[in-house]
């Protein structure tokens, strides 16, 4: 079967819809964070209580990306794709609507089971359509540049829109995004092929995998706080580790049905490529922790200061991320991408290490921000296009699913390990050191990205899109 080889007009549809959704599921992390002042203020939240407006959002989008990512094999992709972006929006209208604090929660909520839907999917709808080659190439670029443009547009785009205008606007703006996505899907996406037989999704994987990952979170900020010899500490650790036991045990029975096919993990760029993305996750999403803290504790930055001191960070990976990286993936192999730029990073990490109390921008932020976010831009790409090589179409959902998960996963083991390396020593203000102790330990595990990478890589991809009768797969969802 081939993938179909789609006009130009359907491909950049299929693409600004995939990316319009990514861009909202990863815009809702962290666009609700200079809002909570505000929320707290006018639904009278608690103290501890305010903290739920983000999780709430964030642990089911972690605990159900591997059933999430699955139910586009099982169910259709745009199907399930326009039954995520429904509830999204829809739990957008009742959050920025919501009257009381339990609503807004409950809304929340909604809004990341969701978001646990469209992320895969988005990834999917993007590897199903376009064949291995250029095209798909440039596709994974965008949908993974403007996967790291989210997160930075969160922090300022929510602060603009709460002083213009109000908290519920930081919600209220997915609704005509989701709106216009929904239109163009039922426009342009292919409707989903009749199936023989009834699908079955892994309910007993989703739920242990769910309660796997709950625990683990829970098992990690416990641990930060209470250190890992807290009798609880070690109980829910154990309580996880036989939870994942189960989780394996099932998915070995459910054979070509689970959650995660076995027989992915036989694909050596889908086995390395979400071990070098877990342990990339792990590096660079707790970057953003940590060098906030040093712009504001350190060196005395403002939180605008601070945002606009992230532009740098994004932008270069982005436009590295978007324009250069899809023209080198023509020429070079892979592997030399990823552990290059996996290098590259380890050294802007080790100038960042050394950045000193009293350091001026260009050399303490900017500087090291250049060398990092370009190693960052290089990577990204060729290993998001690695973990989606030589997969069979019926278990692209499944691949999507595995590696959202694991950059999920890699972003709050690292952070973690991080706090809980350096708590005892991080200064409320004045000084820099046990930052650079951070910085340095994870340019130390950028080195071990770069040795996944070389084993996840694949050869260089065909300048042109192949012809339509050379593609190998055809999605039949």
């Amino acid at each position: 079967m081939t993938t179909p080889h789609p006009d130009r007009g359907r491909g950049r549809a299929v693409i600004a819809v995939a990316c319009a959704a990514q861009f909202m599921v990863v815009l809702d992390v962290s666009v609700v964070n200079v809002a909570l002042p505000s929320m707290q203020h006018g639904l009278g939240f608690s103290g501890p209580g305010l903290q739920w407006v983000v999780n709430a959002y964030t642990l089911p989008l972690a605990g159900l990306l591997l059933a999430g990512g699955r139910l586009a094999d099982l169910y259709g992709r745009r199907r399930v794709f326009t039954a995520g972006l429904a509830l999204f929006g829809a739990a957008s209208l009742i959050g920025g609507l919501a009257t009381s604090p339990g609503l807004l929660i409950a809304a929340r909520a909604a809004q990341g089971i969701g978001a646990a839907v469209l992320a895969p999917a988005t990834l999917t709808l993007l590897t199903t359509t376009f064949a291995e080659g250029s095209r798909r190439t440039q596709a994974l670029a965008l949908w993974t540049a403007l996967g790291v443009g989210g997160g930075t547009a969160g922090n300022l785009l929510g602060g603009v829109l709460t002083d213009l205008l109000s908290w519920r606007a930081t919600l209220l703006i997915n609704v005509p995004i989701a709106l216009t996505a929904l239109v163009a899907t039922w426009r342009y996406l292919p409707a989903d092929a009749p199936r023989a037989g009834a699908p079955r999704l892994d309910v007993a994987g989703a739920v242990l995998a769910t309660g796997g990952l709950a625990g683990l979170a829970y098992t990690l900020a416990r641990a930060a706080t209470a250190g890992w010899a807290d009798p609880l500490t070690l109980a829910v650790a154990g309580a996880v580790v036989v939870v994942v036991g189960a989780f394996v045990a099932a998915e070995v029975r459910r054979g070509s049905s689970a959650l995660i096919p076995l027989r992915l993990l036989r694909i050596r760029p889908v086995a390395a490529g979400n071990a070098a993305m877990l342990l990339a996750g792990a590096c660079l999403n707790p970057m953003w922790f940590f060098l906030t803290l040093l712009m504001q504790n350190a060196l005395h930055y403002t939180p605008l200061q601070t945002g606009l001191a992230f532009l740098p960070h994004t932008l270069v990976t982005m436009a590295v991320g978007a324009w250069l990286t899809p023209r080198l993936m023509t020429r070079m192999h892979g592997g030399i991408l990823i552990g290059g730029g996996a290098l590259l990073a380890a050294a802007g990490f080790l100038w960042q290490a050394h950045t000193a109390t009293g350091s001026d921008y260009l050399t303490g932020i900017a500087g090291p921000a250049l060398i990092f976010s370009l190693g960052a831009g290089l990577l990204n790409t060729p290993l998001t296009s690695a973990v989606t090589s030589g997969v069979p179409t019926a278990d692209a959902g499944a691949a999507s699913g595995l590696m959202n998960t694991t950059k999920q996963v890699g972003a709050a083991l690292g952070l973690a390990a991080l706090i809980t390396a350096t708590t005892p020593t991080l200064p409320t203000h004045g000084a820099s050191a046990p930052y650079g102790q951070v910085f340095t330990l994870i340019a130390a595990a950028m080195v071990g990205v770069a040795v996944l990478g070389w084993l996840a890589g694949t050869r260089p991809l065909p300048a042109r899109p192949l012809p339509a009768a050379n593609h190998r797969h055809q999605d039949r969802s």
